[in-house]
């Protein structure tokens, strides 16, 4: 079970450091395909956090507490952090790479909660993986 909180806890943080990515990308995006960018950046950071608190839930649901102050937030997050501001296909490309980490996270989580005898969780992680899923296609969609 230990297994498998640990992993929600770096997902959790995974999540939130994708969010926060995507959000700021979202603020400073620029260039000529501003308004698809900045839309498309808008959606996608909402998506993303919607699914926050839907994974300090679940980690609450196995017994234990969600991380409760930012730094240990970030200490969990896979996602490296932007240090300038990219042109708007880096953060694109930037954004498909954190999004990779994410997936990658989710299908350990499913593992985890296979391992943990957990099915509800891993029915959750699994459509959380769907949705990143498709985030990965549009991503790679738009880079091309």
């Amino acid at each position: 079970m230990e297994t498998l909180v640990e992993q929600m806890r770096t997902i959790l943080g995974t999540n939130f450091g994708l969010y926060f990515k995507a959000h700021s990308f979202h603020w400073n995006v620029e260039g000529p395909d501003f308004v698809q960018y900045h839309t498309f950046l808008g959606d996608f950071y909402t998506a993303v956090w919607n699914q926050t608190d839907l994974i300090a839930e679940k980690i609450r649901m196995l017994g234990s507490y969600a991380p409760s102050n930012l730094t240990r937030i970030l200490e969990l997050s896979d996602v490296d952090e932007s240090v300038n501001i990219p042109d708007a296909i880096s953060m694109l490309r930037e954004l498909s790479t954190s999004n990779e980490k994410m997936i990658f996270h989710l299908r350990a989580g499913i593992v985890a909660a296979d391992a943990a005898d957990e099915p509800a969780i891993g029915n959750f992680l699994q459509d959380l993986l769907d949705a990143h899923q498709k985030h990965a296609w549009m991503l790679k969609s738009l880079i091309k």
